[in-house]
């Protein structure tokens, strides 16, 4: 995106609508944040200078300055010296526990971050014969089979398919929030999940999704959470990207070594 499409679409917008909540540096920087997980700011992009920007949206200095820095502290952006300002190609790295079963809007409370969810889709229908094994459902039981895009700070960092019986899910069926505080405020909070890790490259849909190169390292994630009672609640597979997350175990030697 050159410089002009850039204005362009910024003043699309409506930075200076009043009708949007929050200081003008805020609905900058939420501006191009949407423009980054939208696709249409790609890792490595060179953005105009803050003198630039400011002029051609006929804003003050400090406002395009302020908004840059408040990206720059989330990771979105990065300034090279001598060079400019860009959209990051990196994300800080984070430590996730195998052994603890959360759901990403808690770990990412959890660790100072802001939790967001774009919908990619979102259906209520009967299972799949894999869905109705992994499930152990009846052919006719629907499903809420949601696919979102999970964000940090505005940074696009797993996209998930989750599948749920809907009788667990009750009138909080619509997929809106947290799936796990609304399997808890129908009185099914999982307590125990069975995951399965692989390595895996992105394709060109999912890497523009997680802005990222076509063929960059993912981590593919399937798990299978249980109610107490042993029953399924919930079957997801999530692509991590790969230089995210370290996902760590800690392991005991048994009791039978030599």
């Amino acid at each position: 995106m050159d410089r002009t499409s850039l204005v362009a679409e910024l003043n699309r917008r409506g930075l200076r609508d009043e009708a949007l909540a929050g200081p003008l540096y805020k609905r900058l920087a939420q501006a191009l944040t949407s423009l980054i997980q939208e696709g249409l700011l790609k890792a490595g992009t060179a953005l105009p200078g803050e003198r630039d920007l400011a002029e051609a949206l006929k804003l003050g200095r400090v406002t395009v300055r302020t908004a840059y820095r408040d990206l720059m502290a989330a990771g979105a952006l990065e300034s090279r010296h001598g060079s400019g300002t860009f959209v990051s190609g990196k994300v800080e790295r984070m430590e996730q526990s195998l052994w603890r079963l959360s759901s990403f809007s808690a770990d990412m409370r959890s660790r100072g971050r802001l939790p967001a969810a774009r919908i990619l889709s979102r259906e209520i229908n009967t299972p799949s014969p894999e869905e109705s094994f992994l499930l152990g459902l009846g052919a006719g039981e629907p499903v809420l089979r949601l696919d979102r895009l999970r964000l940090a700070d505005g940074l696009p960092l797993a996209i998930e398919r989750a599948v749920v019986p809907v009788k667990f899910l009750g009138e909080n069926a619509g997929g809106e929030g947290s799936l796990y505080d609304a399997l808890a405020a129908n009185g099914h909070r999982p307590v125990r999940a069975l995951q399965r890790l692989t390595a895996v490259t992105l394709d060109t849909s999912y890497a523009a999704m997680l802005n990222v190169k076509a063929g960059a390292p993912a981590l593919l994630i399937e798990r299978v959470s249980r109610l107490e009672d042993q029953r399924v609640v919930e079957y997801t597979r999530s692509h991590y990207r790969g230089d995210a997350y370290d996902f760590v175990a800690e392991l005991r030697i048994g009791d039978d070594h030599e």
